[in-house]
């Protein structure tokens, strides 16, 4: 799969891609999707009023991605698999500005400390470090200094032929939003379509208490993919102020 091919395949896209060029490569793979139909009020308190919540059926929704992100780097630039190769966990929910809808984070935590300086240096999102290892059935997760922990065994089905409107809707998403004291942020990204798979938990054990009355039972849906490779254009600041008037 070449960068050409991933830019030419755009028919599953929202809108059009940027007029600039690119400037990063990333993958995602081995992407183990929880989700969890949310309370609006109690999700409300965690987003910044320049976004609007975006809502399915009209509930909001959060979910935590655990993955592995590899060959992270600029676009004229190789990998260097010691920062550029670790495991990645998000919590986000999903929200729009000026009619685009994506993902806000809630929380980032990546698997190396050098990693996550020099990526939330570079992006602004905010990177923290935890102690993350993972098997082929297995992902774990602990932070010392929030007491966050995470524990998933698993095992991966079937592929999914059809994804449903949920599916879709939760995964298939284009650009990021982050908000920072004077913007809201805005990384716009493609890749092809996600290839999904069924997967089936042993053990699901979340301790997240910021975000305990959101995801504090099983999810209400739960996906696998092998994982995209991703194209990323560089960030957009919209100032605070002009983002109120455009909602």
């Amino acid at each position: 799969m070449t960068i050409k091919e991933i830019l030419n395949s755009t028919e599953h896209r929202p809108w059009e891609l940027p007029p600039q060029p690119w400037k990063y490569y990333q993958e995602w793979n081995d992407g183990i999707f929880l989700h969890w139909q949310v309370d609006y009020n109690e999700l409300k308190k965690l987003v910044p009023d320049d976004l609007e919540i975006d809502l399915f059926d009209g509930k909001p929704w959060v979910s935590l991605v655990a993955f592995t992100m590899e060959k992270i780097r600029p676009k004229n630039l190789p990998a260097f698999p010691p920062i550029s190769d670790f495991h990645e966990i998000n919590i986000r929910t999903y929200v729009k500005l000026n009619n685009k809808t994506g993902v806000y984070f809630l929380s980032i935590e990546g698997g190396k400390k050098l990693s996550c300086i020099m990526a939330k240096g570079i992006s602004e999102l905010p990177y923290r470090f935890s102690n993350i290892k993972r098997t082929k059935n297995t992902y774990e997760s602990y932070n010392s200094k929030l007491n966050d922990k995470l524990y998933l065994k698993f095992s991966i089905g079937d592929l999914i032929p059809n994804k449903t409107g949920i599916d879709s809707w939760l995964i298939e998403r284009y650009v990021l939003f982050q908000d920072t004291e004077k913007s809201i942020n805005k990384f716009e990204i493609h890749h092809f379509e996600w290839a999904i798979n069924e997967v089936k938990f042993d053990i699901i054990e979340i301790n997240y208490s910021r975000f305990k009355n959101l995801i504090n039972n099983y999810p209400d849906k739960v996906h696998y993919s092998k994982g995209v490779k991703v194209l990323a254009w560089g960030v957009n600041k919209n100032n605070k102020n002009d983002c109120s008037t455009r909602l």
